[in-house]
């Protein structure tokens, strides 16, 4: 199950730094992670200072 990031994203890039499966990437409004490549591995959820990724559920 992929991760997701909300709309509280503030677009600071330390998530994307972070994962491994380079599935993070700079969207128009947010950052967005897809999900064919997220291994729900969790390294984004812990250095997000917003706290705006969370598993899809």
């Amino acid at each position: 199950m992929a991760h997701v990031i909300s709309d509280d994203c503030i677009s600071c890039g330390s998530c994307e730094a972070v994962c491994p499966e380079g599935a993070i990437s700079e969207g128009e409004d947010k950052y967005k992670i897809d999900p064919e490549l997220c291994t729900d591995c969790g390294s984004c959820v812990e250095v997000c200072p917003v706290e705006s990724i969370s598993p899809k559920g």
